[in-house]
């Protein structure tokens, strides 16, 4: 092996020895930043027992919050996303990305933006 070779291998030792050393939540960290970075697409559904009731999607991702004061987490997600409120599964040009924010809670709720335009429906 060469001079060079080896140098390489051993920071490679070492970079993989760092990560495996760092804590579960460190290792999260690294991996949401690379999410972060790199876009998820995914999409979040809300069910009433087996109803679906709404659906947010193309979210690049979900956020914990954090207090204005400390470190702490908060109780609840948050993440911007287009809400499909026909429920059809696809990002109609009609629907918009709005901001919402959900419990970590048992107690279900979601707090969404209502698009603007949208009339609140019962």
């Amino acid at each position: 092996m060469s001079p060079k070779a080896i140098k390489n291998l051993a920071l490679g030792v070492v970079a993989i020895t760092l990560v495996a050393a760092c804590t579960q939540e460190t290792q999260n960290k690294l991996s949401r930043a690379v999410q972060n970075w790199t876009g998820t697409n995914g999409a979040l559904e809300v069910y009433a027992g087996e109803r679906l009731v709404k659906r947010f999607m193309k979210i690049d991702k979900l956020s914990t919050a954090i207090a204005t004061q400390g470190a702490n987490s908060r109780p609840y997600r948050f993440g911007y996303g287009v809400l499909d409120s026909n429920l059809n599964g696809v990002a109609d040009g009609n629907e918009q990305k709005v901001y919402f924010e959900f419990s970590d809670y048992s107690t279900s709720y979601i707090f969404y933006e209502q698009p603007s335009g949208d009339a609140l429906t019962n």
